[in-house]
């Protein structure tokens, strides 16, 4: 006996492979609904989740190539979408914590300068989070956080000298890239 909605995916799947978008279209409307539960459960957040099926749905329509169609298509689908929720949901927490952090510093007490200091501080949130992790880390820890360099090397696993030599990096593109909002 054969399971009849698993042999149907697995025939949308290999048109998918070879092209036929409607059928890769099929595949993602019968499983959306419970790769969409995946990723609310996952970022606690209706809108992350939706953004989550969405990129999860482009990221597995790019990689149909690697899917096994003898292997069943939803966990496949679920897994991709559930990894990309669990990268948003790393995201959105480094960002907060990060937000929090910097508005926290001595706020102004003029609502004029706390709106100025407001978009200085999403200013460099969004330069901060540009750069590359192995450099973010480093400089969030050290100088948003206000760790030490032993702090921030026992936290990060790696050397002291290679989070001073990555907090200078990050620091050095971070003057370059808020110089350039300056400008």
């Amino acid at each position: 006996m054969t399971d009849r909605p698993f042999d149907d995916d697995r025939v949308l799947a290999t048109r998918a492979q070879q092209g036929d978008q409607a059928a890769f279209a099929t595949l993602v409307r019968r499983h959306a609904p419970i790769a969409h539960r995946a990723a609310f459960l996952l970022t606690r957040s209706s809108a992350d989740a939706d953004d989550a099926l969405q990129d999860g749905t482009v990221r597995a329509f790019y990689n149909l190539h690697r899917f096994d169609p003898v292997r069943p298509f939803r966990p496949w689908f679920v897994t991709i979408v559930a990894n990309t929720a669990r990268n948003r949901a790393r995201s959105s927490s480094r960002r907060e914590a990060l937000a929090l952090r910097v508005m926290t510093v001595d706020p102004p007490s003029d609502p004029a300068d706390h709106a100025v200091a407001s978009e200085e501080s999403d200013t460099l949130l969004r330069h901060l989070d540009a750069l590359p992790d192995k450099l973010r880390s480093p400089v969030a820890l050290r100088h948003v956080l206000g760790l030490s360099e032993r702090e921030t090397a026992a936290a990060l696993g790696i050397r002291l000298g290679t989070v001073k030599s990555r907090v200078s990096r990050g620091l050095d593109l971070l003057r370059q890239a808020m110089g350039g909002d300056a400008a």
